[in-house]
């Protein structure tokens, strides 16, 4: 008996380390961010990471894994982990304090679901669908001439195409997580607008390909075209900040 009642303790634990794992990964882009560990420079060793945020080397490796994926850290073999990017400021001013990590994580569910949801949309579509996509792209349009973040219209859009899609659990899907989705949107668009670049404009030019792939009935490109589009908007998070040539990390770790 004694046995049974301590095994629940162990997923439980397992449980935790994500959410661990997610608080130093955000506290690494922090410093990222705020220029402590500078664009183009050899990230501290694991053993001092370790100690400065009292955490496991398995944490820690979860937290770095994240960063590589996003495309903020880069490992050289024999050398250590080099930031290969500083983001913009404005990333912290936008984002909820804890929640990035669970943005990017958000865009990666969202690109398997909804590129599906885009190519059966493309096989199934009725007029009526074809219309409320149309709407929501006009509603975008709008937004961009008039310089609006436009997250209710984007929103729109992709619950449209989900619509569209003629399964109604992709539509359950995103209702399920609406908050973090709508959230992602709204950080993503009010980050284009902080942008001297108005990346509004090309994320607007994503819209019109699934579009114009799914009135195609084209689900191969239309998988591809809402794909490309989320995973684009992942890394969008972290775009405008200051980039390191790709031969930085080799001429750093020289020294």
């Amino acid at each position: 008996m004694m046995e049974q009642t301590s095994q629940p303790s162990e997923p439980a634990a397992r449980t935790g380390e994500p959410k661990l794992a997610d608080q130093v990964y955000e506290k690494i882009l922090t410093s990222i961010i705020t220029g402590d560990f500078p664009a183009g420079e050899k990230l501290p060793t694991e053993m001092e990471l370790c100690s400065r945020y009292g955490i496991s080397r398995p944490i820690l490796r979860q937290a770095l894994r994240q960063l590589k994926a996003d495309e903020l850290v880069v490992s050289r073999q024999g050398s250590g982990s080099f930031v290969k990017r500083r983001p913009d400021g404005v990333v912290l001013n936008f984002a909820p304090v804890g929640s990035i990590a669970d943005i990017q994580r958000t865009f990666e569910f969202r690109a398997a679901i909804e590129a599906e949801a885009a190519a059966l949309a493309a096989e199934r579509h009725d007029q009526k669908d074809l219309e409320r996509i149309r709407a929501a792209l006009a509603a975008l349009d709008e937004c961009v001439r008039t310089g609006q973040v436009g997250g209710a219209a984007d929103e729109e859009f992709h619950m449209a195409v989900c619509s569209a899609s003629g399964n109604h659990y992709f539509e359950n899907a995103r209702t399920s997580m609406k908050a973090q989705i709508v959230l992602a949107m709204t950080l993503n668009r009010q980050l284009s607008l902080a942008s001297p670049e108005q990346r509004l404009a090309k994320v607007q030019t994503e819209h019109v390909r699934i579009f114009k792939a799914i009135t195609d009935r084209n689900a191969p490109a239309a998988y591809s075209a809402m794909r490309d589009h989320i995973e684009s908007a992942r890394r969008r998070i972290f775009d405008g900040g200051v980039p390191v040539a790709k031969d930085w990390a080799g001429a750093n770790s020289q020294r």
